[in-house]
């Protein structure tokens, strides 16, 4: 196993790396397997860092690079909000998963985390799954979200989409002042393995949904179980709607999408779902409520750190709970302090940081 950097100059590293407070990344490189993968600590001041495993075709190194430090700063906040003693870290391997993913690829990366010795323990992301994490698990012990048959506590997913349905509930109590969801107009970019299940919760409840997938699969699933108006995955911003979901990639929401929303809510499952603070700001301007990813979506954290402690389901369903309270608390808060929730939701998480580092 080798690591190595191949950015042109370490400034284009170590700059962001301290301006956001990012602890390690690692560049890892296994010629025989092929594995090109990058590896975020971000901070580990609640615990070891935890966080999923993206394989993505990204187009070049910088671009895999910035959105791995991205996703595990947001891990941090995540786990620091969810009261859980895990920190924030996340990994990437650069490749198409349909065609570049292989066992011995997979077990390479288990390698890299040897070598890291538990400062940073993996759990399955976009282009992984249950059944990657238990052909990792067969080189490296620091991975979460394996099959119960493995020793996991299997697929975080449902439990993810369990999340986003509470913190939809909240969001609909401040905004409509409303304790059911029965009526309300949802569309869903995204019916996959955490779209779906959340589509599954809306349905029970009597919500209404349009969705879009890129997979006709996937699509013709949720109309086929779920009786919902499919739309094409262009069309999905403009929908008239109370709640608009992202639950595909990040960057739903951009300087072009922004201008097609017809809702009054966004709340969805995908990472890092606003292409700048700036649009944040826009959103309140716009009158739009938004639900910080990085809280709304805790559930699948929550899920595979209960692993590190002994599995307990009744402690992950209290604290999946939980964030109906805290996305509650995050609203007003930025309603009354007329700032965008994800700088409440920042503030909030560094603040429990900077309690925690006095403690220790």
């Amino acid at each position: 196993m080798t690591t190595s950097i191949q950015i042109q100059k370490m400034g284009e590293v170590l700059t962001p790396m301290i301006k956001d407070g990012h602890e390690r990344i690692i560049f890892a490189h296994e010629p025989v397997s092929g594995l090109r993968s990058i590896i975020a600590i971000h901070d580990r001041t609640m615990g070891p860092a935890l966080g999923g495993l993206r394989f993505f075709p990204y187009s070049d190194e910088q671009s895999a690079l910035k959105d791995v430090m991205n996703l595990a700063k947001a891990m941090t906040y995540k786990s620091a909000l969810a009261d859980l003693s895990v920190g924030g870290g996340k990994s990437v391997i650069i490749g198409n998963p349909q065609i570049d993913k292989t066992e011995a690829l997979l077990r390479s990366f288990g390698k890299v985390l040897n070598d890291l010795n538990g400062a940073y323990i993996v759990a399955e992301d976009a282009g992984t799954s249950q059944k990657d994490m238990d052909v990792i698990r067969r080189s490296t012990r620091f991975v979460t979200g394996a099959s119960t048959s493995s020793g996991g506590a299997g697929d975080p997913s449902p439990v993810t989409a369990m999340g986003i349905f509470e913190g939809m509930k909240a969001c609909v109590k401040h905004v409509f002042d409303r304790d059911d969801l029965s009526g309300i107009k949802v569309a869903i970019q995204g019916v996959g393995n955490v779209g779906f299940p959340l589509a599954k919760h809306l349905h029970q409840a009597g919500a209404k949904l349009v969705v879009s997938d890129k997979n006709q699969d996937h699509i013709k699933t949720a109309v086929k179980e779920l009786g919902v108006q499919a739309v094409a995955p262009e069309d999905i911003f403009g929908i008239d709607c109370d709640i608009f979901s992202p639950c595909a990639m990040g960057g739903a929401i951009n300087e072009n999408t922004i201008q097609k929303l017809k809702c009054k809510i966004i709340a969805g499952a995908a990472n890092n779902q606003l292409a700048s603070e700036e649009i944040a700001e826009k959103l309140v301007t716009k009158g739009i409520v938004y639900a910080p990813d990085f809280v709304i979506n805790a559930g699948g954290i929550i899920h595979v750190a209960q692993e590190l402690e002994g599995y307990e389901w009744k402690k992950v369903e209290v604290r999946v709970q939980r964030i109906y309270n805290t996305i509650l608390q995050i609203l007003e808060r930025s309603q009354s302090q007329k700032l965008p929730p994800s700088k409440i939701a920042v503030a909030m998480a560094k603040d429990r940081l900077a309690a925690k580092r006095l403690k220790d």
